[in-house]
């Protein structure tokens, strides 16, 4: 079973007559997921990509059914694009754009509370359900349908480690990049209660870097629920210099709890299994879950 998306999910895409729309909105296509309409402003009525355009979510939602919305959109306009999706009331949103203003997001989380949404980003690769789905700019190829669940703030070590889970036999129910931008939709706590809740999910894997503390929000949640299911966590930037950028926006470390050492421990203290490094991290989960069978 996968979270958040599956086979009948239907969804528009925001911007997708620009170039990166149409390339990324044409492989999602071809992995099979269904894209039912594009929203470009001024360009209704036209079609692209065997898909009708339309000037805004609302119209595209309620000629198609649409119910998940993929953000193209360039920064300046992007917190504009996912509140016109609240506001159609698309059940989910994910946004690829990084480097959203801050201040434009503080607004996008006031649209959101107490709305149907679910945010996804935005500086997020997107989320992939083996087989299934694909909204976003996630890697495919490595990616087989199976039982881990994996929850990311970071692209590249993602594309690893759907590789490594594949090639331990286990395969993913669903992956989600949370997304590095420092103000951003669904947590990792968020993701873990869904995937908790999942009766086809039998690990996670969480892989976390520097900046802010979400890994240890996510950290006091598993104390604090204290699941039998196998969590196993990946956090890089050991070695990353205070008061740096590293990347993502949000990688960025300025005091103590944001560093990595620090998100480490707290993932130690919750019982959550810490990979040492990120090419052990199928093996890790592939020992735990064994090892959780042979308990039973």
């Amino acid at each position: 079973m996968a979270i958040l998306i599956d086979s009948e999910t239907r969804v528009v895409c925001q911007g997708m007559t620009g170039w990166a729309g149409t390339h990324h909105t044409a492989a999602m296509i071809e992995y099979g997921t269904k894209v039912v309409a594009g929203v470009t402003p001024a360009k209704g009525g036209r079609f692209h990509l065997g898909a009708p355009v339309f000037d805004s979510v609302a119209a595209a939602a309620k000629e198609t059914g649409a119910n998940a919305s993929m953000v193209f959109v360039p920064p300046a306009q992007a917190s504009a694009a996912i509140i016109e999706a609240v506001e159609a009331e698309i059940a989910l949103v994910v946004a690829i754009t990084e480097r959203v203003p801050v201040l434009d997001m503080i607004r996008v989380r006031h649209a959101l509370a107490g709305s149907k949404t679910r945010l996804i980003g935005p500086n997020s690769q997107g989320i992939l359900s083996p087989g299934l789905c694909k909204m976003g700019v996630m890697a495919t190829g490595s990616e087989r349908p199976g039982s881990v669940g994996i929850i990311s703030r970071s692209a590249s070590l993602t594309s690893e480690v759907i590789a490594q889970v594949t090639a331990a036999g286990l395969g993913q129910s669903t992956t989600v990049g949370v997304g590095g931008d420092p103000v951003h939709g669904l947590s990792m706590r968020d993701c873990l209660e869904l995937f908790l809740a999942d009766p086809k999910t039998e690990g996670i894997v969480l892989i976390g870097e520097i900046g802010g503390e979400e890994e240890q929000e996510a950290a006091d949640y598993i104390a604090s629920v204290r699941p039998a299911m196998p969590i196993v966590g990946l956090v890089v930037g050991l070695h990353a210099p205070a008061e740096r950028r590293m990347g993502h926006a949000g990688a960025l470390t300025m005091h103590g709890r944001d560093r990595a050492d620090a998100k480490i421990a707290a993932f130690e203290k919750a019982g959550i299994t810490v990979a040492s490094s990120p090419h052990l991290v199928g093996d890790t989960i592939g020992r735990a879950l064994a090892a959780r069978a042979k308990a039973a």
